[in-house]
């Protein structure tokens, strides 16, 4: 099953058939997380925010969360904590993580006791760690004991944040071994108007899409900033999915969730606006910064410069040919100008183009 379900997916997905979790817990701050708690807040549910500094949950109960989503009001049903004893409480019915992947290990390794059992613990995050390539899920399968592992999934798709607080349509896909999970967890966070899941049971396709995708708006980023237009953008995309789709199907990918909303959907959103924070890191690397200026001046956190490292991993590991992910690292790490990277990917040898799985 993929994101663009069959007639009996929508079936089991009616409108009515959307369900609010009494109390969730999100885990993060950041943006992402405000916008999931308040999409949850708005239908009724009592929401917990698990911060990770005192003044960031100051900042929510105050009313506004001006470090990571400045301008916006906080709801009423949410309200934040730095224990996680006082934010879990026992009739938890949904855990959101949505902590940068490069942290998430850390997270569970210090909470793994703390969580509740029993309810669907999904991972947001978008990535691969650093040393190990492993993906949220990954971690959260060798770090958690096995009483919560029939209840993980993961949430991906096109959402920024800020159109999710501002209450325009938004959809996402929910994956899981588990069809049960998926559709839990999938009825908890639609509202039945703006904020639409879909279920899939393609978790390692939706992963790599999530960890992919930012490295590749990376690249979007700097054609921008180098000034190129819609001929190159569209050119990247296609490019850049059939790298993705080699890579997930190589990583164990039924191959399905390319096509849909964590696959090309999540692509072209982030690799055409400035409001993706790894375009824009991409951008101000081809307009003349460093990468350290660039990560000094902002607290948000781009995925895919850490992302960038791991896929050129895991691709060397699993002999996946991967281009231009392999120039946004050398652009990174390696001190290699976005133009002159660009200039070696169009002088490459001439290949047949074939499908996404077997695309050269």
């Amino acid at each position: 099953m993929d994101s663009s379900s069959s007639s009996s997916d929508q079936e089991s997905l009616r409108p009515g058939d959307h369900v609010h979790p009494d109390r969730a817990l999100i885990v993060g701050d950041g943006a992402f997380a405000m916008a999931m708690a308040t999409a949850m807040a708005r239908r009724g549910s009592d929401v917990r925010i698990l911060s990770h500094t005192a003044t960031v949950r100051d900042e929510i109960n105050a009313g506004e969360n001006k470090t990571y989503l400045p301008g916006y009001k906080v709801h009423g049903n949410i309200k934040a904590y730095t224990s996680i004893e006082d934010a879990c409480a026992p009739d938890v019915q949904i855990v959101l993580l949505v902590i940068p992947t490069q942290f998430l290990r850390r997270f569970l390794v210090t909470n793994l006791a703390k969580l509740p059992v029993g309810c669907p613990i999904v991972a947001c995050a978008k990535g691969f760690e650093v040393g190990t390539a492993e993906t949220p899920y990954e971690m959260m399968v060798g770090e958690l004991p096995g009483k919560y592992h029939r209840h993980f999934a993961v949430l991906a798709g096109p959402s920024f944040a800020k159109e999710i607080m501002d209450g325009q349509p938004t959809n996402v896909v929910v994956a899981s071994e588990s069809r049960e999970v998926a559709t839990l967890v999938a009825r908890y966070v639609s509202d039945g108007s703006t904020l639409r899941a879909y279920v899939s049971d393609d978790v390692v396709g939706i992963e790599v899409s999530g960890a992919v995708k930012n490295v590749l708006a990376i690249a979007s980023g700097a054609l921008d900033g180098l000034g190129f237009g819609n001929n190159a953008r569209a050119a990247l995309v296609c490019r850049g999915l059939a790298e993705l789709t080699r890579l997930a199907v190589a990583a164990g990918s039924n191959g399905r969730a390319m096509a849909g909303l964590a696959g090309v959907g999540d692509l072209m959103l982030t690799c055409s606006s400035s409001l993706s924070r790894n375009f824009t890191v991409g951008s101000k690397m081809a307009g003349g910064m460093t990468l350290e200026e660039i990560q000094g001046g902002t607290n948000a956190v781009a995925e895919g410069v850490a992302t960038a490292k791991s896929v050129r991993v895991l691709a060397g590991r699993l002999g996946v040919e991967m281009p231009i992910c392999d120039a946004v690292y050398r652009a990174l790490y390696e001190g290699l100008s976005p133009r002159v990277a660009l200039a070696e990917l169009q002088a490459r040898p001439l290949g047949a183009e074939g499908g996404l799985v077997a695309g050269e």
